[in-house]
């Protein structure tokens, strides 16, 4: 903070660690920093000589003013006692030279008063004077501090390009006095040094100004370091807070101030500076926050940054725009008061919007994927060179996928003892468009849907009766449901019932196990292992007879991706989550290719197996998942005691694997694949469609609203409608002209979020149709929809009944968790 600030600055923030500069220094020469050190100890303790002289100077003055004070006082007050010669008959005492009696005075008390004061203000000076000589004698040469490896940046693109996600440290170019935009220079002096060109190094006026804020205020609220201690803590020192760390970064902005020139340390200054999000220098911070070089920023851009780096954790403008923009508004303030622009200028900065050309912080949800790709990233990529990669996530789906878990978690999740839930979207080319590794990344950085190894119950016997249609099988092959043996082991079917005579195709899309089982000593465990490994699963799978009933542990993504190696007819199906990788040059370092191996399965038993798969949906355990108008296809699964439910569906384009239970593999509330997971699908796939024609022409659509506008015509009033400024009950039902209405598709909230609407409603005026003393209303304010607001605000959740535009917007809301979905 500069010491001539006009506003009180938090306490000085803890620099991260540097990033490395991307080239191997060469080691220094220690003869060559001796000398430096030899030099730089001259140089300041000629400095200290000067401050110790200065000081013996005042004390000596001191103690003459002391001294002269007190005998005018002395010889006041035996004036004052002296009886009056006119009013006394004793004769005159005989007369004494005033000269002795200051003598005799000065031998009798101020010699022996001024020792002490002397010794009571040099004492401590002394101690100061060898306090200070070792922290020269120690002192570490200019620009000597190890600079710590950063992690290279890498930003993340969805499959159509939007940025959501950066990661790492971005470096930027080196400034030049060329390349520095003068407002970014003005900025910085103006909110942190504003006496950077005055002083040498050490600003005595705002340390001791830094000082009393700090004592009046009761704790650290003003750092008081020049630009140059800044630039010489950053590139000599550590950043550990104490009096040692500051004498020393005091010496050095002598030693630099010494050997650099003003332009000098105010380049190296912002080259080295932290601006938040992973940005060390002005130029990262300009490419990192506005897509553009330092060289091209304007005026309300240069006066945000220079406000960043305080702050640079808490103000960065993709975690905090509001407050990054309030403190741009001090720094354009303070140019205002040092000169450097008009207050016209400063007002003109302030009208100016400042957009930024990156995402915000990257949605919780997705840090899932984010972990997955790091380990492909970094093999693919290299270790060296900022990176942007191109990935197969779809945004919009993920937003989604999102939503519904959480949705269903929280309406059904405490009720059924379901703790936990994650989901693996697959295109039919095996693109991983969307990834939910589990309820809550801040909780848990766990990816349930990768590292997790769960029994998947019926959801393995696809694998049997794959295996089973290609030595010869068919759907119609007729099997008996009776009480099996092998061995120990006695297989049972859920509902305790034997059905005798069934074909396959029924037998699969029941889930009856004793068929299962008896179908698996047909073809031979080894056999079906075999079909696994050929699908794409690489968990260890127990060579014993109730392996048909998946008492293996897999991944969910695993059998996802066996799943869509049956659709795809490829074995296996290449799950991939990266299309391309771009570096510094025009040639990209990586594009995904389809891998030249694979085999194709036999069209026969696929044509078969998808058949089966309808089956479980359309007659089966899976009529959950039956999404009308649309071809689906599924199998559910379930675990010994009720640990794992799960549900793997697929449409013509997609495949959507869902599993739910517990961490602690604690049993659910008798839950069943075909329930909470099948309907997870079902939610999933009914609005899937919506999200991956985003942005398409609907013909349908733009009809109904012109045949809309034709019914109502221009200035006349709709059936219902009611308009006037509102008054709030909770963030679902306002009162207009006396009337209450419930707004369509939200749930209301009260407490500070019912605060919160009644404040953005306050003297505006609120249309609303469709109201009834029964029925639900849309309402909209100054064109917007009211309930779609409230609920991208997190101020409400979204009813069962929502609309899906009302379900996209709590939708987003979760993934940005604002609201109360907000932590």
């Amino acid at each position: 903070m500069t010491p001539d600030a006009p506003e009180r600055a938090p306490a000085e923030e803890p620099t991260p660690p540097r990033p490395d500069s991307g080239s191997a220094a060469p080691a220094p020469d220690p003869r060559l920093a001796a000398r430096e050190a030899r030099r730089a100890a001259l140089d300041l303790v000629r400095h200290l000589w000067v401050l110790i002289a200065a000081a013996a100077r005042g004390v000596v003055r001191l103690g003459r003013r002391a001294s002269a004070r007190s005998g005018a006082l002395m010889a006041r007050g035996r004036a004052r006692l002296r009886p009056d010669a006119a009013s006394t008959a004793r004769p005159p005492a005989p007369a004494v030279r005033p000269s002795a009696r200051a003598a005799g005075f000065r031998r009798g008390g101020r010699i022996p008063v001024l020792r002490l004061a002397g010794a009571a203000i040099l004492l401590p000076v002394l101690a100061l004077a060898v306090y200070l000589l070792a922290a020269l004698l120690t002192l570490p040469p200019l620009g000597g501090a190890v600079v710590e490896t950063g992690q290279r940046a890498i930003t993340v693109e969805s499959d159509d390009g939007r940025v959501f996600a950066t990661r790492g440290s971005f470096r930027g170019q080196k400034l030049t006095q060329a390349d520095l935009p003068p407002h970014l220079a003005q900025a910085i002096v103006a909110i942190e040094d504003r006496r950077f060109y005055s002083h040498w190094g050490i600003d005595l006026r705002g340390l001791a100004r830094a000082a009393w804020r700090n004592f009046a205020g009761g704790g650290v609220r003003e750092g008081g370091s020049t630009i140059t201690q800044q630039y010489a803590r950053l590139t000599s020192l550590n950043q550990e807070k104490s009096l040692w760390r500051k004498v020393q970064e005091a010496f050095l902005a002598l030693r630099v101030e010494a050997t650099m020139s003003k332009d000098e340390i105010l380049l190296g200054y912002l080259d080295t500076a932290y601006f938040g999000a992973g940005a060390y220098g002005a130029d990262a911070a300009a490419r990192r926050y506005f897509g553009k070089p330092a060289k091209a920023l304007n005026l309300p851009e240069s006066a945000m940054l220079a406000g960043l780096v305080r702050a640079p954790s808490q103000l960065a403008p993709t975690r905090n725009l509001g407050g990054a923009k309030e403190r741009a508004d001090v720094v354009l303030q303070t140019m205002v008061e040092t000169g450097a622009i008009t207050p016209a200028a400063a007002d003109a900065a302030r009208k100016q919007s400042v957009t930024l050309k990156s995402p915000p912080e990257a949605p919780p949800g997705t840090n899932y994927f984010l972990d997955m790709i790091a380990g492909d990233v970094k093999r693919l990529a290299g270790k060296d060179g900022d990176i942007t990669v191109r990935s197969t996530l779809n945004l919009d789906l993920q937003s989604l996928a999102e939503g519904i878990v959480g949705r269903r978690l929280d309406k059904d999740g405490a009720r059924r003892k379901v703790g936990q839930a994650a989901m693996v979207v697959l295109s039919k080319e095996g693109a991983i468009l969307a990834m939910v590794g589990g309820r809550d990344y801040e909780d848990s950085q766990f990816n349930r849907a990768v590292q997790a190894k769960r029994q998947p119950g019926s959801l393995f016997k696809l694998l049997v009766y794959l295996t089973a249609y290609e030595q010869g099988f068919t759907p119609e092959s007729i099997v008996v449901d009776r009480p099996v043996k092998i061995g120990d082991w006695e297989p049972e079917n859920d509902d305790g019932r034997y059905r005798g005579s069934v074909p396959l195709r029924t037998a699969f899309a029941l889930s009856i196990n004793t068929v299962a089982a008896e179908l698996g000593q047909e073809v031979g465990i080894p056999a079906v292992i075999a079909t696994a490994r050929k699908l794409g699963i690489q968990s260890d799978l127990p060579n014993v007879p109730s392996l048909v009933l998946g008492s293996g542990g897999v991944s969910l993504l695993e059998m996802t991706r066996a799943y869509g190696s049956v659709l795809a007819g490829r074995t296996p199906l290449d799950a991939f989550a990266i299309h391309a990788i771009r570096g510094g040059t025009p040639q990209p370092l990586y594009v995904h290719a389809d891998p030249a191996g694979g085999t194709s399965l036999a069209q026969e038993p696929r044509t078969m197996m998808l058949d089966s798969l309808q089956a479980v949906v359309e007659s089966g355990t899976g009529r959950a998942a039956r999404v009308p108008g649309q071809i689906i296809g599924g199998k559910t699964g379930t675990s010994q005691d009720f640990r794992d439910a799960w549900f793997i569906g697929m449409t013509p384009d997609l495949v959507v694997g869902v599993w739910i239970g517990n961490d602690d593999d604690s049993a659910m509330n008798r839950m069943f694949g075909g329930e909470m997971p099948a309907g997870i699908f079902h939610d999933f796939v009914q609005r899937a469609s919506e999200k991956l024609t985003k942005g398409k022409p609907r013909p349908a659509a733009e009809r109904a609203e012109a045949a809309r506008a034709v019914a109502t015509p221009a200035g006349a009033a709709a059936a219902g409608e009611v308009r006037g400024v509102p008054e709030v009950i909770d963030t679902g039902t306002l009162t207009l002209r006396g009337r209450p209405v419930r707004l369509l598709g939200v749930e209301g909230e009260r407490g500070h979020l019912a605060r919160q609407l009644a404040s953005y409603l306050r003297r505006r005026e609120v249309v609303c149709t469709g109201v009834s003393d029964s029925a639900t209303a849309r309402c909209r304010i100054e064109g917007d929809d009211l309930a779609a607001l409230i609920l991208a605000a997190g101020g409400a959740r979204a009813s069962e009944d929502a609309p899906a535009d009302l379900l996209g917007a709590e939708e987003q809301a979760r993934a940005e968790r604002v609201g109360l979905w907000g932590r």
